[in-house]
């Protein structure tokens, strides 16, 4: 099996922070606009879910598509979780911040204990790729909680909250490339951040102008971010492809 998750580039991250404004648009269209409900849109996104991940693990090797459809799914699931939890619930953000930080913690320690790493750079085995999207999910329920969380405290508002998750990767990005700060910690944080920056992106475009957003709404936002997903993974699999026959020839 080769290593089953993309190379951190720019590429990876725009991606990212797409996929994690399509799960908090895509989440509101389907449980609002189609009138599915919070809980009965958790359980079908979650069976997609679980069949996306079928194809994941199934797979020998990154292919991207597949991979970025699992990370535009988890997203809208762990957004679910937190809101189900917040709003269904009526667990509150501060407690529901508390819980998940606890258990990303715990999946770390767990991934750490029996691996000896947390690396993306070795994702290579089954036992790793468990430990790696189960982080992932606890990541997205974590950024959603949290940013909920700091951006109702402080009553930002869309735009502001995105400008200060923003500074939050950059103060991350000089920690790792100016103060050599540890790699894996400057990943999983970014991993953290760009959730909640991503959330704010979408409400900031998707919200009515009354409610100081853009008026795009989240059918509008959702196409718009889907298509534009669809067309750096396109690029990306054509470079992937050119990769894999690039190294057949070397071994030729």
């Amino acid at each position: 099996m080769l290593n089953k998750v993309p190379e951190v580039t720019l590429y990876f991250w725009v991606v990212k922070i797409m996929a994690t404004t399509v799960g908090e648009t895509a989440a509101d269209f389907l449980a609002e606009k189609l009138h599915i409900g919070l809980t009965g849109t958790t359980v079908i996104m979650s069976a997609i879910l679980a069949v996306a991940l079928t194809f994941q693990f199934g797979a020998d090797r990154y292919v991207p598509r597949v991979y970025w459809l699992a990370v535009v799914l988890i997203s809208i699931v762990g957004t679910l979780i937190t809101d189900n939890l917040t709003d269904n619930f009526g667990v509150s953000l501060w407690t529901t911040t508390t819980i998940f930080t606890i258990a990303m913690g715990v999946a770390f320690g767990v991934w750490y204990a029996s691996e000896r790493t947390l690396s993306i750079h070795e994702i290579d085995t089954t036992k790793r790729e468990a430990f790696y999207w189960s982080a992932i999910l606890f990541t997205f329920a974590l950024g959603t909680a949290a940013g909920d969380l700091i951006s109702e405290s402080l009553n930002l508002g869309y735009w502001k909250s995105a400008l200060i998750f923003g500074a939050c990767i950059g103060l991350v990005s000089i920690g790792r490339f100016f103060l050599n700060f540890n790699a894996v910690l400057c990943f999983w944080a970014a991993y953290v951040i760009t959730r909640p920056l991503g959330a704010s992106i979408g409400d900031f475009l998707s919200q009515k102008r009354a409610d100081a957003g853009l008026g795009l709404g989240t059918t509008g936002t959702s196409a718009i971010f889907l298509v534009t997903i669809l067309m750096l993974v396109t690029v990306m699999t054509l470079n992937a492809r050119n990769t894999v026959e690039l190294y057949a020839e070397d071994q030729t």
